[in-house]
């Protein structure tokens, strides 16, 4: 299997869990949060869809300006070649500021940010199908907390930060 059909499924995978979780939930139980410092679930969808729309548009944007030599891509970094997960574990604090772009800010139902992040699957189904796998191991746009990472990091990425606020709903909705 290509790799970057393994780290999309990986992706995919992610979501359906994340969106199978949220299938029965209702509109007050995406409301409720424990407290004002704590995400709703509403709140988490939506973070989450905001966070991977610029992701990919990142992502796309960078590989072009690559390709038309607009930018060189370096790639000096501590991470070069290295999971996530560790990357992760080495760069972020116990709880991160959100950047600015994934603040959740419209709110609205659950419904409507449940559709808006299933449909980003299919704008990352057509960025795959537009990078080379030669091109996975180039730099993407850095990681407003991790710094430089490579496309196939992003990619790790997407699918990391799905599961982790797939956990944090869990947690929510027990």
């Amino acid at each position: 299997m290509k790799t970057i059909h393994k780290l999309l499924q990986e992706v995919s995978t992610a979501r359906k869990l994340y969106l199978d979780q949220l299938a029965n939930v209702s509109e007050v139980q995406a409301l409720w949060k424990p407290d004002t410092e704590v995400w709703n679930v509403v709140e988490i969808t939506e973070h989450l869809y905001w966070a991977e729309q610029t992701g990919i548009f990142g992502m796309w944007k960078t590989l072009h300006a690559y390709r038309k030599g607009r930018i060189v891509c370096t790639y000096d970094s501590p991470h070069k070649v290295v999971p996530i997960e560790q990357i992760i574990n080495k760069t972020w604090q116990s709880k991160e500021k959100v950047p600015a772009v994934a603040v959740p800010r419209l709110g609205g139902p659950l419904v409507f940010w449940k559709n808006s992040l299933n449909s980003l699957q299919f704008v990352l189904e057509a960025f795959a199908q537009d990078i080379q796998e030669e091109e996975l191991r180039v730099q993407a746009q850095p990681h407003p907390i991790s710094g430089a990472l490579d496309f196939h990091q992003r990619f790790e990425f997407l699918r990391f930060h799905i599961d982790r606020h797939r956990e944090q709903v869990s947690q929510l909705l027990k």
